[in-house]
């Protein structure tokens, strides 16, 4: 009898427990060990992979598919040849460090003058399953694996792959030799399973961005220069031999007998494995009472120091922000790896070029709505960064307590975008957007105004009872757009599809006008007129000459209900404001003569495109 592992059967329980929140929802498992032999002269390296793939869908699987990301680094690659017809495309609002084009400035049209030493790729030799060999299909960045037996639903198959790859030159997330001198940052390094779920296969090609994995267990075993520290997301088992500050406390490593280490990894429950290697890595830890272990890993250069230092401190005051507002973190450890081109996630770890604070914590809250809930990034790009974006922002400024409008920025990227003439429905595939600058201000500041504004629309109060129910109902379960809105209907009792299908799937904008003011039987009655497509809920503030306010809030009537009170100001809970109808009024028991001022939402939170006609002031 096959024996499964601990960690897969807490796997099952998980989701066993999970029936309640997604009865229909299953989703398969893996399992890796992996073993590769680095050889730091070549940048090359050979590989096995054994891996354990549990088919837990109702369906039969007549064919895999495999990630072979390293193999778009080469000339006329598909992530080549589109980073370079995007760099054609001169933007009317440039951004930084671009001169105007809409190419990703890390990328340009490095890839095409690569040469054979400086090129990525991943070469499958073979995949055997019970000692048969399986025909392969190589797709560029996709590796077709055709099944000589199809894999029946709830049932488990073992394929053992050998492998051979040469590392790029840095360029886009992982490589060797980047900016800083990192030597290798190692993402997306191994053949990889593509996800299969209910949407069927996710074989996307390596264009440009965004991830999707299925959730399993790596072992993985690196054998490497003794001079090198390696780091990962995962759990060092073999620390005592290796040394490195790894050890632990009091333990006196034995010095290697020959010129390389076999370094041992162990990661559970994860959906993908990322390690770094340099022989000047330096290893700080910090200890959060409650939380993670934090790693920092980065290269020793004396003028630096007190800046990793100073992120290592701040990262850990902030932990016990995060965890309380959006749910805490349910690994042991968690590692900063200087590397990379930016920043960029993985589980348990994050690549990141230096010791900014921001890009820290940014590239940490992922762990939160990418590496613990999991959202297919490359259809919902913005349910990972746009909510990642928000968090992260809001944690910074609650550190910091910090005065203002924390979110700025998110909307000021969302109103360029808006403007721009080049927005597309965030709903659109990430690799699909007609340009860098759409798919990233979609996915980023559109996404992050989408929670800020939900708060709006339900109360910040519920928003956040909303972001606890989310994270603990789908956690390790890849939700999608409808499963967040399900649990923000529940936790608020209101009706929210239509908020999705305006704000996610058009691009239809929100501007809302003082209109007229006129007296009504003794009353004064004010006309709020809605000027852009996207209806809203609508609060009006009225200041009067005596100092004194009034709210006025309007329900939208697709929502079928009304946010709670969020001010100590007087509120007036009006009739809904139909969807059709442009135009609205309501009344005020006081003359217009003492009447100060008229504001459309006094939060600023509502994503109105022109601000200018939101107030109005009465002269004296």
């Amino acid at each position: 009898m096959q024996k499964l592992s601990f960690s897969f059967l807490v796997g099952c329980l998980l989701l066993s427990t999970g029936i309640i929140a997604q009865p229909d929802r299953w989703q398969q498992k893996i399992k890796y060990t992996i073993n590769v032999n680095m050889n730091v002269a070549t940048n090359q390296f050979s590989g096995t992979e054994k891996i354990d793939y549990f088919n837990q869908s109702p369906d039969t699987l007549t064919k895999v598919f495999m990630h072979l990301y390293w193999n778009a680094f080469q000339p006329n690659s598909s992530m080549d040849v589109r980073s370079r017809e995007l760099g054609k495309t001169k933007l009317a609002d440039p951004r930084r460090n671009n001169d105007g084009l809409d190419w990703d400035a890390r990328v340009k049209d490095r890839i095409s003058k690569l040469k054979p030493d400086e090129i990525g790729y991943q070469n499958v030799k073979s995949v055997l399953i019970n000692g048969v060999a399986q025909k392969l299909i190589e797709h560029e960045t996709i590796l077709e694996i055709v099944l000589t037996k199809p894999i029946l639903p709830k049932s488990k198959i073992t394929m053992d792959v050998a492998f051979e790859a040469q590392v790029p030159v840095q360029i886009r997330r992982s490589g060797r030799d980047n900016a800083e001198g990192i030597r290798y940052s190692m993402a997306q390094w191994y053949p990889k399973v593509v996800e299969y779920d209910y949407q069927g296969w996710h074989a996307n090609p390596y264009i440009a961005r965004e991830f999707y994995g299925v959730w399993g267990d790596f072992d993985v075993n690196i054998t490497i220069d003794k001079k090198y520290l390696v780091t990962a997301g995962g759990d060092l088992l073999n620390a005592n031999e290796i040394g490195f500050g790894y050890e632990a406390k009091g333990v006196q490593v034995k010095p290697a007998t020959g010129n390389t280490l076999t370094w041992k990894w162990q990661a559970n429950n994860v959906h993908d494995f990322m390690w770094a290697a340099d022989p000047n890595y330096k290893l700080i830890t910090r200890t959060i009472p409650g939380g993670p272990l934090l790693k920092i890993v980065y290269k020793q250069v004396d003028s630096l120091e007190n800046r990793w230092q100073k992120m290592a401190d701040t990262c850990a005051l902030i932990y016990p922000i995060i965890a309380k507002t959006f749910g805490a973190y349910p690994y042991k450890t968690y590692t900063f790896v200087q590397g990379g081109d930016g920043g960029m996630e993985y589980p348990m770890a994050t690549l990141i070029k230096s010791a900014s604070i921001g890009t820290a914590v940014h590239e940490w809250m992922h762990s939160w709505y990418q590496m613990i809930l999991g959202s297919n990034e490359s259809l919902y790009a913005w349910m990972d960064e746009g909510f990642t974006d928000y968090s992260s922002t809001r944690a910074m400024a609650m550190l910091r307590n910090s005065p203002g409008f924390w979110y700025n920025g998110s909307y000021g990227g969302y109103y360029r975008l808006a403007r721009s003439g080049y927005e597309e429905p965030a709903s659109t595939h990430a690799d699909h957007f007609n340009t860098n600058f759409a798919s990233t201000s979609s996915a980023y500041s559109k996404g992050a105004v989408f929670m800020e504004q939900l708060g709006y629309i339900v109360g910040a109060d519920t928003r956040d009872k909303i972001l606890h129910a989310y994270f603990n109902t789908w956690k390790f379960k890849h939700p999608n757009p409808n499963d967040f809105i399900r649990i923000a209907e529940k936790i608020s009792g209101l009706e929210l599809d239509w908020y999705k299908e305006y704000w996610i799937y058009s691009t239809k904008t929100i501007d809302y006008a003082v209109g007229d003011i006129a007296m009504v039987d003794n009353k004064t009655s004010i006309t709020i007129k809605r000027i852009g497509k996207m209806p809203m809920p609508i609060d009006v503030l009225v200041t009067y000459k005596d100092g004194t306010q009034e709210m006025h809030y309007m329900p939208l009537n697709l929502m079928y209900g009304a946010k709670p009170t969020e001010t100590k100001t007087p509120t007036t809970v009006h009739a809904p404001w139909k969807w059709t109808h442009p135009d609205y009024s309501f009344t005020t028991s006081r003359a217009v003569g003492e009447i100060k001022s008229i504001e459309i939402d006094p939060s600023q939170r509502l994503a109105d495109i022109n601000k200018t006609n939101n107030k109005l002031v009465i002269p004296e």
